[in-house]
């Protein structure tokens, strides 16, 4: 098992999420994201956190899965489902319900992961948006149209994006710069980036742009 997919309680589960639980190995919920999960209608292999979140009804249809108590309060219930993963050896991190809510936990899940990508290829997915977190190059699909943006948390040398209407090559970037990388345009099904050093977000919407009238 190598690909996993994360489900904590943020943004409202619906079909989206379903179809993300079809493409992993595995299904960890992290505390309230059980809750989640099956009013997705997913049942998660296993259940992780403090378990000051998780409903006493949901613990009572999940009562054969394994639950993990980890009580320690100095880290989050992202970072303890995390801590997991990456000890029972995934690589392949999908991670959804992490954005959505109160605005200093969705800022602090998209920090919090830079630590775990020397270990695994982790991404956040939304109903029709997906984010990578990265420390350095990668290429991957998307749709035609779409809009993609990068938001660079520290200054960032040497990136080259290809793939989309606004082509980097070999640039530095840093946040007084992030308007520059904001709302791009997927032209290639095969997006390629590629990284000297710095910590950068790819945003990337699942649909094409909707035509300005």
């Amino acid at each position: 098992m190598s690909k996993a997919l994360l489900i904590c309680n943020g943004e409202k589960p619906g079909v989206w999420l379903k179809k993300l639980a079809k493409q992993v190995d595995f299904i960890l919920a992290a505390d309230g994201g059980a809750d989640a999960a099956l009013s997705a209608g997913i049942i998660p292999d296993t259940v992780i956190g403090d378990l000051d979140s998780v409903s006493p009804r949901t613990k009572k249809r999940l009562k054969d899965i394994s639950f993990i108590e980890v009580k320690r309060q100095d880290n989050t219930d992202l970072e303890k489902a995390l801590d997991w993963l990456i000890d029972q050896g995934f690589t392949q991190i999908m991670i959804a319900g992490a954005v959505g809510g109160r605005l200093d936990f969705t800022i602090g899940n998209l920090l919090l992961v830079r630590p775990y990508l020397k270990h695994a290829q982790i991404c956040f997915c939304g109903p029709d948006w997906t984010v990578y977190p990265r420390l350095s190059g990668c290429t991957f699909s998307a749709q035609k149209g779409a809009r993609l943006s990068l938001i660079p948390l520290s200054y960032c040398r040497g990136v080259t994006l290809s793939g989309c209407r606004y082509a980097l090559n070999h640039e530095n970037i840093g946040r007084q710069y992030v308007g520059r990388t904001l709302s791009n345009q997927v032209t290639s099904s095969k997006i390629s980036l590629s990284l000297s050093t710095g910590f950068l977000l790819i945003y990337i919407e699942n649909t094409p742009q909707k035509k300005r009238i």
